[in-house]
């Protein structure tokens, strides 16, 4: 099929005779029925698989690390996939645009299938003289560039499909969809580890991707701007790489040694000096990687913004919500995994709800408000935890978490999009999730590092004299100590008034955990309130009902 947009004023026209395609959406590029239930089978499974893999393979860790004897490089496989995802997303979100989005997509799709393959063999066979440790760390990395290349094009997709006014209902049962996948990630894990083996949380991905792919590739439409030279942003890739890999390599680390590591600082000042040549880059490039001119837009300069404090405020805390039942309630790690399935649940319901209201209505202020405003009262009740907090409490602070969470999570995509000129659709969409990956990355390392330094105050500050210091050594890391506590309840009883002394510490990292918990839900709460701040100023622009545009059309094939 080809067909062209070629009324710029009135958008998409209807065929001529009834005998011609009849078009069932409204966006740049219409579907007709067949294509559209099409592609949209393989979005969901796309993404579907991409937010599984976020929070089933957490759940196999263990084992992993157990059969690898690979615990001293256990963070490199989340580290891998984190690095290799966010540099994706901004890449290849603005060759989509140069090129078109279908060929990306489905390299994407298939990159991800074929590396979660190699991720459920890894060690079963010799790849370059490396052990199954280094080559799952290796294919998770590939792994991550397909789920980058997913997420990253899936929503722009969206926005090529449907005119504004109807994204929001189907960017919110995306939304709902990424929500649902967190709550039965953890278990269906743990299910498939126990009576499987932990290979099938990778080899899970290769039925389910195939069918995303033939979908995909069967009724989803080539959609690409008019053919001309293009010049791509070499440099811009570089230096945007340059800066991004030190930045989380340094906030990964910065938990294990510090903000004051010379390692740290040195990753931290190239991450600095390579922003600002990726800049320089971006001011001078004939195509830039990131057009800068886009945040001169008052709607995606403040959405950025927004995305960047909801990822800094909401995201870097909610981990912390498991070491709080754990580590001060008591509760099992198996427990404190489904007791955050309130929270999803809110936000999938909102999502679902908020996408229907902006579809409804055209706006999309109010729920940026309103969302930014629960999220922020959910961080003030969770930073008035303490020891006498109840289940039934924590549950209600989580599910206004939630339901704050789902209304802003298709709120900001649908502004920057329905602001965005056409031929940088692509970069704009990517920016949403990119500055809030950057948020919460910067979140995670800004609260784990406070909390560390508090909690080994507190904790110190509260040792027994003459507790030799090899005693205290495993309770320095308040996020592993839940881990070995069955480990340290057999190594003090072998000592005279052993068990005694661990009750004291355990006592010992209660309290100092409920400090350092509630500094770190209340900074939180901070980030949040000037989340609100932020949303306020956001410009309420109508959401179109129809694509307007006067450009060169681009086609679809």
């Amino acid at each position: 099929m080809s067909a062209s947009l070629t009324d710029p004023e009135s958008g998409p026209t209807a065929p001529a005779a009834p005998a011609g395609p009849i078009y069932v959406t409204s966006g740049a590029f219409p579907l007709t029925r067949e294509q559209l239930i099409g592609t949209l089978i393989g979005l969901l499974l796309s993404l579907l698989l991409a937010a599984l893999d976020q929070t089933i393979v957490g759940t196999a860790m263990p084992r992993i690390i157990a059969q690898l004897n690979g615990f001293e490089r256990y963070p490199w496989v989340t580290t891998a996939y984190l690095l290799a995802s966010t540099l994706a997303v901004p890449i290849f979100a603005r060759l989509s645009d140069l090129y078109g989005r279908k060929g990306f997509f489905l390299w994407g799709a298939v990159l991800f299938v074929v590396s979660s393959g190699l991720c459920g063999a890894a060690g079963e066979w010799e790849f370059w003289g490396l052990d199954g440790m280094n080559q799952l760390i290796i294919f998770r990395g590939l792994q991550g560039i397909g789920a980058g290349m997913i997420v990253g094009l899936l929503f722009t997709i969206i926005g090529d499909i449907f005119a504004p006014r109807e994204r929001g209902k189907y960017q919110g049962l995306f939304a709902a969809v990424w929500g649902l996948a967190s709550i039965f990630g953890p278990t269906l894990g743990g299910w498939m580890t126990d009576s499987l083996s932990w290979r099938w949380t990778f080899y899970v991905n290769l039925p389910v991707g195939a069918v995303a792919v033939a979908t995909i590739a069967m009724e989803f439409p080539n959609i690409r701007p008019p053919r001309k030279e293009h010049v791509i942003d070499w440099m811009g890739v570089f230096t945007l790489s340059a800066s991004l890999i030190p930045l989380l390599l340094a906030l990964t680390w910065v938990s294990d040694y510090g903000w004051t590591a010379p390692r740290v600082v040195w990753l931290l000042v190239m991450a600095v000096l390579m922003a600002v040549a990726f800049i320089v880059t971006e001011m001078r490039a004939v195509e830039p990687l990131l057009p800068l001119s886009l945040f001169k837009n008052r709607v995606i300069a403040i959405c950025s913004i927004a995305v960047f404090l909801l990822g800094m405020g909401m995201f870097g805390v909610i981990l912390y919500l498991p070491l709080f039942m754990q580590g001060v309630m008591g509760i099992s790690a198996t427990k404190s995994g489904s007791l955050l399935t309130p929270l999803m649940m809110g936000a999938v319901l909102t999502s679902i709800l908020a996408g229907q209201y902006t579809s409804r209505t055209g706006k999309y202020k109010m729920p940026a408000v309103v969302g930014s405003v629960l999220v922020a009262i959910a961080m003030i009740l969770f930073a008035r935890m303490d020891g006498s907090t109840t289940e039934f409490e924590v549950i209600c602070n989580m599910v206004i978490a939630g339901l704050g969470m789902g209304v802003m999570q298709p709120i900001y995509t649908l502004a920057v999009q329905n602001s965005a000129p056409r031929a940088v659709m692509g970069a704009a969409t990517a920016s949403t999730q990119f500055f809030r990956s950057i948020g919460s990355t910067l979140g995670v390392a800004i609260f784990g590092s406070l909390l560390l330094t508090l909690y080994k105050n507190d904790f110190n500050a509260a040792v027994p004299q003459g507790v030799p210091a090899i005693a205290l050594k495993p309770f320095s890391n308040p996020l592993m100590l839940v881990q070995i506590k069955p480990r340290l309840v057999a190594a003090f009883a072998q000592y005279p008034g052993g068990k005694e002394l661990l009750d004291v510490l355990m006592g010992n990292v209660r309290v100092a955990l409920i400090h350092g918990l509630q500094v770190i839900f209340f900074a939180g709460a901070v980030a949040m309130a000037l989340g609100i701040i932020v949303n306020l100023l956001l410009p309420e622009v109508p959401l179109r009902t129809v694509e307007v545009e006067a450009h060169a059309a681009p086609v679809m094939e």
